[in-house]
């Protein structure tokens, strides 16, 4: 399997339309040529929470979004990709709720982390899960087993309730290796070409650590599950928020990695109006990334940034979005904070209202998006131009639903006679067909007031210049018979 090098789509299978065949329809009608890079759907699995990423299964559809036939028919014109959430499954799936019935005695027992694999004794200590990079505040829930007074602890690295709904798997036990290599070969069954690795970075729980990124046991399960994969003509792309040293180990072990630093510097770049720390960051960056400015949890600040941003000053970018309207998504762990007690996570908001619905601002945010090396990724909320949606969030109680909003067929349709749409559009299809893409990439010599980035491919080039003072962005192109063009985006 290659990655094509084009513009992909992200999506909640409920969310262009209401299921997925009406989502293939939007794609067919209005989309055929936009998103040639493929449709990465949001999980579309049975799920008791987290929007889908508690699921039950990944063997069923949700009968609500459609069935693998819906799947299997989008993949005809686009390339699917979906999540599995290695680290952890839902409470609800059949393996766990077999183990609250049968105990030690089912046949999925091992298949989970229970605390005693852990501590001699199953007693958690305090100094160990001090030194851990926490996602709630205790890293375990309690689960009473049917028909005694015994409770099961288990590892549960996430989850908003308690108990959990997200129960982690124990990724040593040959169980979970020979659960994930069903799903992995049910996707291949089901014509997925490339499957995101949710949560990689929790898998390994070592104690003395901080349980997150453990090396070098984090290479061995990717070499595992890489070699899986491969088997099966399956493209991986692991998800992994942490310090951007991290990443760049995951580009050298030759993984594809997500490009969480760049909607930050994109979002700074057009705030601040100065191109420097942009383009220090592009100096550095690996080129093996699928990059994205906006997505269904938010801008990532902490731990993505650390080292690479001055607090004082993302305090104040920070600010500024949540005068636009954002929340935020904040650190849990002390140890894991600023010297100075800055804790944003994320900054969760549409891109485009974090430009203060600023068209010109957010056409050059998707222009430096999409001429910075890697396979470019349109959240649908972003495809759109999409607000933030507080009714969602009052309504919920959860601050991500801000960047979340489920469209109709006629609000999609009506989005699409937006300028700023039809703008984004046109620069999604010259990504898509120029040439020069394959080619070479170069960063111009660059006022600090602008952003010019280009791409060369033997005779063929276009570049990008963006004007910060402005926000207009140029492209400048030679055409099929070699005229010279100015493609204002």
């Amino acid at each position: 399997m290659t990655v094509k090098n084009q513009v992909q789509l992200i999506t909640y299978p409920d969310s262009m339309g209401g299921n997925l065949k009406a989502l293939n329809e939007m794609l067919l009608k209005h989309f055929p040529d936009i998103f040639k890079g493929g449709i990465h759907i949001l999980p579309p699995f049975p799920s008791s929470g987290d929007r889908g990423f508690a699921p039950l299964t990944y063997l069923e559809i949700d009968p609500g979004f459609g069935s693998w036939e819906d799947i299997r028919a989008i993949g005809e014109n686009f390339d699917i990709l979906v999540d599995l959430m290695v680290n952890h499954i839902s409470r609800q799936s059949p393996y766990f709720q077999d183990v609250l019935a049968k105990g030690r005695n089912s046949a999925y027992a091992d298949l989970f982390l229970t605390l005693d694999k852990l501590w001699e004794d199953g007693k958690p200590i305090q100094t160990d899960i001090d030194k851990m990079f926490l996602r709630r505040p205790l890293p375990y829930s309690a689960y009473p087993l049917e028909g005694s007074d015994e409770q099961l602890e288990v590892w549960t690295t996430f989850g908003k309730t308690d108990p959990s709904e997200q129960i982690d798997l124990d990724i040593d036990s040959p169980l979970t290796k020979k659960l994930l290599t069903e799903y992995f070969t049910h996707f291949r069954k089901q014509n997925v070409k490339i499957v995101r690795l949710d949560a990689v970075g929790y898998v390994i729980k070592k104690l003395g650590t901080s349980c997150f990124f453990v090396e070098p046991d984090i290479y061995a399960f990717l070499d595992w599950v890489k070699e899986l994969a491969d088997s099966l003509d399956i493209e991986l792309l692991p998800e992994v928020h942490a310090h951007y040293a991290t990443q760049f180990k995951l580009a050298e072990h030759g993984c594809w990695i997500y490009d969480f630093i760049l909607p930050y510097r994109v979002l700074e770049t057009l705030v601040n109006r100065s191109s420097q720390e942009l383009l220090r960051y592009l100096a550095v960056r690996p080129p093996k990334q699928f990059t994205m400015l906006d997505c269904h949890d938010g801008i990532p600040v902490k731990p993505d940034l650390d080292d690479l941003i001055d607090t004082k000053e993302a305090r104040k970018l920070v600010d500024l979005c949540v005068e636009r309207g954002a929340n935020l998504s904040l650190i849990l762990s002390e140890e894991h904070k600023a010297k100075d007690g800055f804790d944003v996570h994320q900054i969760r908001c549409t891109y485009y209202s974090a430009l203060n619905c600023d068209d010109d601002a957010y056409l050059a945010a998707r222009a430096i998006q999409f001429f910075v090396p890697g396979i470019p990724q349109v959240y649908y909320v972003g495809l759109l131009a999409g607000e933030n949606d507080f009714d969602r969030v009052k309504e919920t109680g959860e601050g991500r639903e801000i960047n979340r909003r489920n469209y109709t067929v006629e609000e999609i349709e009506q989005s699409l006679g937006k300028d700023v749409v039809r703008r984004l559009l046109k620069l999604i299809r010259f990504r898509n067909t120029h040439d020069a893409f394959n080619g070479e990439f170069s960063v111009l010599p660059t006022a600090d007031d602008e952003v010019r980035l280009a791409w060369n491919k033997g005779e063929i080039g276009c570049e990008l210049r963006v004007d910060l003072n402005t926000y207009q962005s140029t492209i400048h192109y030679a055409d099929n018979v070699g005229s010279a063009i100015d493609y204002i985006v």
